[in-house]
């Protein structure tokens, strides 16, 4: 007999290293099928590196340049910022297609295919996973045109939303928004040459310092409203994330503190049903100190929890040290039960790791119960 909070269902975060989406999700099917409500398509061909495909379409903008100076090349892509160049106003920058809506179409196709040949159970969703604007922002535009840029940026992302729960069905689909970038303002740590300023805070001086609560309070009221974009009956949740670079995090937080801030900042302000919520849980870490702080969360009742303690250094007997760790701040919480997840997506590992990653997410929730 186990102590409550119950371990309950796998989460997937996004990304997959599996060649096209349809072998994303013949192997998810095949291995973990019966923990998961929602499939992604993997985060194949060009979003492999999550947002780093995005520059081509700054590119692309009538009003916006790169910098001049040599290519700063990040796994093949381009990162050199773009500033407005000055032949058309901010108010009028226009961005093409950005290629979600176009990869989620396809990729729902696939799902199709699979569930009806009943690899895939019915009522399970096809998982979209769309960046916050603040994230492209952050690496392809100079800090003092972001704030000028991003009103057309939220534009794209918002119609990019708005296809894609044209083309699939709202019972189908969930959309997850991932928020990573968000943390290293939150946690002032630089990702590129300096320090991140929080531009979008009105009224903070460039040299002035904004306490982290004012950065959490600003970037999930931006959230919300990309969140809102999201159509009643589609199903809506947050990844939160430090980072995947390399398979490490940019900074490891040194507990839940504020992660627990802004799933409840999002709480307060997303007036709509979120589904779930992903949180990362660093390796070293099955001390109940590191999972205190969720003992405050403050979640809407129809959110599934979802902590992604999933390791593969350290397996079955890793997870359930960070099981046991986390019961008693989720019990504090009020929480009956919650969900496993890896930390991130795990589509930069190797592919032969696959198959028995989403394997151990089942072993883990077994023994977690038994």
């Amino acid at each position: 007999m186990t102590s409550l909070p119950a371990v309950h269902g796998a989460h997937l975060v996004g990304s997959i290293n599996q060649p096209t989406a349809a072998d994303s999700l013949a192997i998810v099917a095949e291995n973990l099928g019966g923990h998961v409500a929602r499939y992604p398509d993997g985060e194949v061909g060009e979003r492999f590196h999550w947002i780093l495909f995005q520059g081509t379409r700054f590119d692309a903008v009538a009003g916006l340049e790169r910098v001049v100076r040599a290519p700063i090349m990040v796994a093949g892509f381009d990162v050199r910022p773009l500033t407005l160049d000055g032949t058309v106003p901010a108010e009028e920058l226009a961005f093409g297609s950005l290629g979600y809506a176009q990869a989620a179409l396809a990729g729902y196709s696939d799902f199709k295919a699979l569930r009806d040949a009943g690899a895939i159970p019915s009522g399970a969703r096809f998982q979209v996973c769309l960046p916050t604007s603040l994230a492209p922002l952050s690496v392809y535009v100079a800090p003092e045109d972001r704030a000028a840029v991003y009103p057309a940026y939220a534009a794209a992302i918002r119609k990019e939303t708005a296809d894609i729960a044209t083309g699939i069905p709202a019972e189908d689909l969930a959309i997850q928004i991932d928020l990573a970038t968000e943390f290293s303002y939150i946690e002032q740590v630089a990702m590129g040459a300096r320090r991140p300023f929080p531009w979008f805070i009105d009224g903070l001086a460039e040299d002035a310092e904004a306490p982290a609560e004012n950065i959490i309070d600003a970037v999930a009221t931006m959230a919300a409203e990309t969140a809102a974009t999201v159509p009643e009956h589609v199903q809506l949740g947050f990844h939160l994330c430090y980072g995947d670079v390399a398979e490490k995090h940019f900074v490891e937080p040194a507990d839940t503190t504020n992660l627990a801030a802004v799933a409840n900042a999002l709480s307060a302000r997303v007036a709509r049903p979120i589904g779930f919520l992903q949180l990362p849980v660093p390796i070293e870490r099955d001390d109940e100190a590191y999972f205190a702080p969720l003992a405050g969360l403050e979640l809407h009742p129809e959110t599934a929890l979802y902590l992604g303690l999933v390791h593969h250094e350290d397996g079955t007997e890793g997870g359930l040290r960070r099981v046991a760790a986390a019961r008693p701040a989720l019990a504090g919480a009020g929480i009956e039960e919650f969900g496993i997840a890896t930390e991130c997506g795990f589509g930069r590992g190797p592919a032969e790791r696959t198959a028995p990653l989403l394997r151990l997410h089942a072993d883990i929730i077994e023994a977690a119960n038994a």
